[in-house]
């Protein structure tokens, strides 16, 4: 009986340092200050013919800059037209502010292959 004591103190105590710790650690937004994150600034490489990454998740206010790394011109079209990049030569950069949660797809008019998705959530 007395070992079986042992165990079970020693099982809560076990569960407490466990509670203790996990309410004890501060994560960005759960700390307690209701702060949202702070929106960055986020990159796509257009390369080897495709977007990378494919996806992208932000939060609201955030703005993403594609920049053109092929040798030829490539575009960043939106699906539903809310945004255009026009022709990108080679070298060249095109940011975009996203301000509205939704997952806006976006591909390249000249290479329809080319397609990728950002999603903007709020914090």
């Amino acid at each position: 009986m007395k070992n079986k004591t042992f165990y079970q103190v020693k099982y809560m105590l076990v569960v407490v340092a466990l509670f203790t710790y996990s309410c004890g650690k501060s994560g960005a937004y759960n700390s307690g200050n209701n702060t949202p994150p702070t929106p960055t600034l986020n990159e796509v490489s257009i390369a080897m013919m495709s977007f990378s990454p494919s996806t992208l998740t932000i939060v609201t206010g955030s703005t993403v800059t594609w920049t053109n790394k092929d040798a030829v011109t490539h575009t960043v079209t939106a699906d539903g037209g809310s945004f255009d990049s026009g022709n990108l030569a080679p070298s060249s950069k095109f940011s975009k502010t996203f301000s509205t949660t939704g997952t806006y797809s976006y591909h390249c008019a000249i290479h329809s292959s080319m397609t990728g998705s950002i999603i903007v959530k709020a914090y």
